[in-house]
């Protein structure tokens, strides 16, 4: 495939748009708007509309292939997520207008509000966050202002199992919390014992992701649970996997005192490239107050006239722990969860979860006799196999999801979680069909028998892509972000 850049397209004085004319008084642009030494390609519209066409074929998209990224969620996303996220007004709605105008965009986000205390067994909850990052140190400020509000000083250590998701070592540390790592047992549940080392009257907190980045659900939670409260402390619920619990069970009903959703995971929406994102975060009672402001609230209530509406607006928790993030999170996304709540229902939402963890287990059983599974039990909606073999010792995790790219598949993630050699985290979600999830193992087996018959056609793919095999730590470090590039037969 030749190279070319999209200046080298540009021929001078082609045009590929003209304004109308003005119907107005001409009046020159301010100062510093037109900058002559900006060398912008002239030209055709046809040319234009080719050339970012082509790229957009080189784009893998869930919507052109299957994700199996682990933790990731990358599922399909139902179009009419899309079509309600750009009704007219919800799309054309400004975050200054006053209440009385955006009466439908509260009552919105008051009842995904209220169906996210629903779902899990929560008391309050704040839409603000704006991604799972940001609801896991919002989270962690509440149990911080919790224990102030105490005047329970001493309390500075927060627990972080090492099949935690690798954001919680770090919005604990931002928090201010001094971090303890906690080991896993042999089955990849919290140890007790190690856990026991620590909970004393400097114990503000546990962070725990259930079920865990192995996709298993902790045999021990109860027990966690119930020695962390013993000593005081409280547990934050990292929920960015709760479409493997949707309708199963409620984190708040078995001691979670806060937890975050990633709406744009378990609710779907398009979330690659770095966003976007949202992260609300749900507490139990004694929590409510410290939530970030402002909450969606109804602030009048004529309910006594029949047909008539409450008016929604912005209430502030008494003790708040402030703003998180500007106005009131992603709104389009909250849109988005909503309608999928919505289609869905109770009875739906619960088959996410049951088809998640279904889908998960299938493809476990055919890989498991072809790749190692070093914590080799019943999964939820995710597993962690290991991508190295004893007798073909120059393959690694990276070779394997290099050549799954030249069968037309996205890489799972690699070397995550930490614990596991070589890490392949693979998740199928509850969307992809048995006939996928068929054809991904057959490759993934094929990959297995090329890695011990010719390891070279591995350590050298992908051979099918626009670029073969890339240096990414330079590719890290030495970006290339002032031209984009066309590729041509």
């Amino acid at each position: 495939m030749a190279e070319h850049l999209m200046c080298e397209l540009s021929v001078p004085g082609r045009v590929g748009f003209r304004f109308p004319n003005l119907d107005v008084p001409a009046a020159p642009l301010p100062e510093g708007i037109l900058r002559d030494d900006l060398p912008l390609p002239e030209m055709a519209e046809i040319d234009v509309v080719r050339y970012f066409t082509r790229l957009s074929q080189l784009n893998y998209g869930v919507d052109t292939g299957f994700y199996p990224l682990g933790s990731c969620t990358m599922k399909y996303n139902p179009k009419v997520n899309e079509d309600a996220a750009r009704i007219q007004g919800f799309a054309n709605l400004h975050p200054l207008q006053p209440i009385e105008t955006s009466q439908g965009a509260l009552a919105l986000m008051y009842h995904l509000q209220e169906w996210l205390n629903e779902i899990g067994g929560f008391a309050g909850t704040s839409l603000q966050p704006a991604a799972g990052a940001q609801g896991e140190l919002t989270g962690v400020l509440i149990i911080r202002a919790y224990h102030s509000s105490r005047s329970d000083s001493k309390r500075t250590k927060i627990l972080i199992p090492d099949s935690a998701h690798g954001t919680n070592p770090a919005s604990s540390a931002m928090s201010g919390l001094q971090v303890v790592e906690l080991r896993s047992d042999e089955r990849g549940n919290v140890d007790l014992e190690a856990l026991r080392e620590h909970c004393d009257d400097t114990l503000a907190g546990l962070m725990l992701t259930n079920p865990n980045t192995l996709g298993l659900f902790d045999e021990n939670v109860e027990q966690v649970n119930r020695l962390v409260h013993e000593a005081g402390g409280l547990i934050y619920g990292d929920g960015a996997n709760m479409n493997a619990l949707l309708g199963i069970i409620r984190p708040g009903d078995i001691g979670i005192d806060v937890l975050h959703y990633n709406l744009h995971k378990t609710f779907s929406t398009p979330h690659g490239g770095g966003g976007p994102g949202s992260g609300p975060v749900s507490v139990v009672e004694k929590l409510v107050d410290f939530l970030p402001n402002p909450v969606v609230g109804i602030i009048e209530d004529e309910a006594e006239e029949e047909g008539v509406p409450p008016l929604y607006g912005l209430v502030a928790p008494s003790q708040t722990i402030g703003r998180v993030k500007a106005f009131q999170g992603h709104f389009g996304i909250f849109v988005r969860t909503y309608t999928y709540i919505r289609m869905h229902g109770a009875e739906g939402l619960r088959r996410v979860s049951e088809y998640a963890v279904l889908n998960a287990n299938y493809l476990l059983s055919l890989l498991r006799d072809t790749y190692h599974i070093p914590y080799d039990r019943v999964c939820m909606h995710e597993f962690v196999a290991e991508g190295r073999w004893a007798d073909a010792p120059d393959i690694h995790a990276l070779d394997i999801s290099k050549r799954l790219m030249d069968f037309n598949f996205h890489p799972p993630t690699n070397y995550f979680p930490l614990i596991v050699h070589e890490a392949l985290m693979i998740e199928p979600t509850e969307t992809e069909s048995k006939e996928t999830l068929d054809a991904f193992a057959s490759t993934m087996i094929k990959i297995a028998e090329e890695a011990h018959t010719n390891p070279e056609i591995l350590k050298s793919a992908p051979h099918s892509t626009p670029f073969g095999r890339l240096d990414e730590v330079k590719a890290a470090k030495e970006l290339v972000l002032c031209c984009v590039q066309q590729y041509t037969s």
